[in-house]
């Protein structure tokens, strides 16, 4: 036996027993494979998100630790903000029909957190007496607040109709 051998994970009773019958180990059918949500345009995605998780949750951390009193609301907001950025470059990192339908799940809520918190600053600034990352829209942030969440929710089902192409051609 090579060391090769000896450092696979199949169990030696079905190693030896394929091996007898010169058999190749099988592949994971189609369904158990996970699907890679960081190729081509979800690299880009990732990297975004990345960036996003940095802003805000390090722009909340300061704001929450040294003026909290100030715009609690506000803080708190961009904390949220910070772990649902958090969550999906998770989730895109993790891949898989699991973390797909997480991450949109979380995108929408992200989309529907910048929408509300955006048209609320506008509605009644008093309410924010300093920024959140959601703030007019995320003006802030370049609008990125309001456009990762869309760019992501169509990439997200993008990769589904490609995943289903897959398992429906074999080739996944």
């Amino acid at each position: 036996m090579t060391a090769t051998e000896e450092n696979t994970t199949v169990p030696r009773d079905e190693r030896t027993e394929r091996d007898e019958r010169n058999e190749e180990p099988t592949a994971l059918p189609a369904e158990k494979k996970r699907t890679r949500l960081i190729t081509g345009p979800g690299i880009l995605l990732l990297w975004l998100y990345g960036v996003m998780v940095v802003g805000a949750v390090s722009r909340s951390a300061v704001q929450i630790s040294t003026e909290f009193g100030k715009a609690p609301l506000a803080y708190s907001l961009s904390a949220v903000a910070g772990l649902v950025y958090g969550f999906i470059t998770y989730s895109l990192v993790r891949g898989g029909e699991t973390a797909r339908r997480a991450a949109l799940v979380c995108c929408a809520a992200e989309l529907a957190g910048v929408l509300i918190v955006g048209t609320w600053t506008l509605v009644e600034p008093s309410a924010f007496p300093d920024a959140t990352v959601w703030s007019d829209y995320g003006m802030g942030y370049l609008f990125i607040p309001v456009l990762l969440p869309l760019s992501a929710m169509y990439w997200l089902r993008k990769a589904r109709t490609t995943a289903d192409q897959g398992v429906a051609s074999g080739d996944r």
